[in-house]
């Protein structure tokens, strides 16, 4: 992969991530027939398509760590989901908002990614932007799933997915 289509990749999941933790502590809508997996799709493949995702040099190495990094996103996912807050207004509407415990996850998120990305480089393992994008893809998926799920339970209503 180019320096330029790397700093591309950096930038994408940078700004992804910017606005995501912008609108996590805004009170906003929840939809219950919204496309919550569209961006993560679109992560997803855009970091599936890079060849450089798997280190050829270290093959076994960087399945190990991106399984691990990928299992520990989808546990976060989980984490993140639970955090935000829900209500439900007076029209129906269910409503969600971040909460201190949101931003505490984004940090342990952040902070559990330079985990692996130390010891991929630990292992002498190449990672490419494009682990960023994929992780980045299963945390929203997650996340979205998560809260999708808990406003079904929360409020009776159908888990639209």
């Amino acid at each position: 992969m180019s320096s330029l289509a790397a700093l591309a990749n950096v930038l994408v999941a940078l700004a992804v991530v910017a606005l995501v933790v912008t609108r996590q502590m805004k009170a906003r809508l929840i939809e219950t027939g919204g496309r919550f997996w569209l961006v993560p799709l679109v992560l997803a493949v855009v970091a599936l398509r890079d060849p450089a995702l798997i280190d050829r040099d270290h093959r076994v190495a960087a399945v190990a760590v991106l399984a691990g990094s990928l299992l520990t996103v989808l546990a976060m996912g989980c984490v993140w989901g639970w955090t935000v807050r829900l209500w439900q207004e007076a029209d129906g509407t269910v409503w969600a908002k971040g909460t201190r415990a949101t931003v505490a996850a984004w940090v342990g998120m952040i902070v559990l990614r330079i985990g692996w990305y130390a010891l991929g480089g630990a292992l002498h393992v190449h990672q490419s932007t494009a682990v960023l994008l994929l992780s980045l893809g299963v945390l929203l998926l997650v996340r979205g799933a998560v809260l999708k799920l808990r406003v079904a339970q929360t409020f009776d209503r159908p888990a639209v997915l």
